[in-house]
């Protein structure tokens, strides 16, 4: 057991570094963001953003500018507001450092087709989104979605199957996946034996009951062991880092 005290800053290069998704990926790495108040509460009425803080957000966004993709349940998107990820010139900069694509597209999850053609999710992009949806959506909203210019692709038959999706992913050249939730997907993610990494920021609060965990839904069939890789503090605030035992390798 060692005691965490404060050490030196850690500026963006060696961040990147720290966050670096595995080289030479052959399969999807899936690393899920989230954070969540010190009793376990992913959400402050309804919404993540009161639990987060400044640095919070730069892993949040560094998340993003690593990835290939980022993977997001349509409940979460639509209750935080999401649209297209923009351009910024750190994020350009960094990402054709390290030889990205300008800008990753958001992949929505919505099994019986809950996000509306006309959304800011798919209307407000640079990058066309991917929809993974399922043989249960209506054809006439996937027809309207892909109108609209989202690349619409059917994983599943009554629901959405995260490794169907994974796979859809994979065939697009998209490996690096960053999952920002929300709880439903991460839960399904789980189940699937599917899950990387997981970066979790603790905030220093306490919400009370009522508030849904980071994980709700379908139930694994068994814990899944992780290793921490590494802790990160600021402002009372924990940013964790874990990885699962087969994604960290032989011991």
């Amino acid at each position: 057991m060692h005691l965490l005290s404060p050490g030196p800053s850690v500026d963006d290069r060696a961040l990147e570094d720290l966050y670096a998704y595995p080289t030479e990926l052959t399969r999807p790495f899936v690393q899920v963001n989230f954070v969540a108040s010190a009793d376990g509460a992913a959400t402050v009425s309804g919404r993540s953003r009161g639990l987060s803080s400044p640095a919070d957000k730069k892993v949040f966004a560094l998340g993003r500018d690593l990835a290939d993709v980022v993977l997001v349940g349509a409940g979460t998107a639509l209750t935080e507001g999401y649209r297209g990820i923009k351009r910024t010139e750190l994020r350009a900069s960094r990402r054709s450092r390290l030889g990205l694509t300008d800008i990753p597209p958001i992949a929505v999850v919505t099994g019986n087709g809950s996000v509306d053609p006309m959304s800011p999710l798919i209307t407000d992009t640079t990058v066309p989104p991917i929809v993974l949806t399922s043989n249960t959506a209506p054809t006439d909203w996937r027809k309207a979605v892909a109108d609209a210019g989202a690349d619409v692709v059917v994983t599943g038959e009554d629901r959405v199957d995260p490794a169907a999706a994974l796979t859809a992913l994979a065939d697009r050249g998209l490996l690096r996946v960053c999952c920002e939730g929300g709880p439903t997907l991460f839960a399904d993610l789980i189940a699937a034996n599917l899950v990387d990494q997981l970066c979790l920021t603790v905030s220093p609060l306490l919400t009370g009951a009522g508030a849904v965990r980071i994980a709700e839904g379908l139930p694994a069939a068994a814990p899944v062991d992780l290793t921490l890789e590494s802790v990160l503090a600021d402002d009372g605030f924990l940013m964790l880092r874990y990885r699962t035992k087969a994604a960290s390798g032989p011991e």
